[in-house]
């Protein structure tokens, strides 16, 4: 009776699909501002747009700045919350 009260499974296949869409969500939303040129930008002001909280893109933007080929993701100053500057490589 409990087995079947009690999907576990199901808890945590979204959740590890959900992570990889916000990381691709945020790496779609930088390509695209990063077109233009330069980026600046801090988490919390992005966030909205974004649809991440700021530590969500806080978290992400670590492991994007190893795993994106074609934008160069750097930390550029810290006053008050981290500066994050993005630039299209190819």
């Amino acid at each position: 009776m409990s087995a079947t009260s009690q999907p576990v499974h199901s808890e945590e296949s979204p959740d590890a699909n959900s992570s990889q869409s916000k990381e691709q969500q945020l790496a779609a939303y930088l390509r695209e501002r990063a077109e233009a040129g330069d980026m600046y930008f801090k988490s919390k002001f992005i966030a909205e747009e974004v649809g991440l909280s700021p530590k969500e893109i806080g978290a992400l933007i670590v492991k994007l700045q190893d795993s994106i080929d074609d934008l160069s993701i750097e930390r550029w100053s810290y006053t008050g919350a981290t500066t994050w500057r993005v630039e299209k490589t190819t």
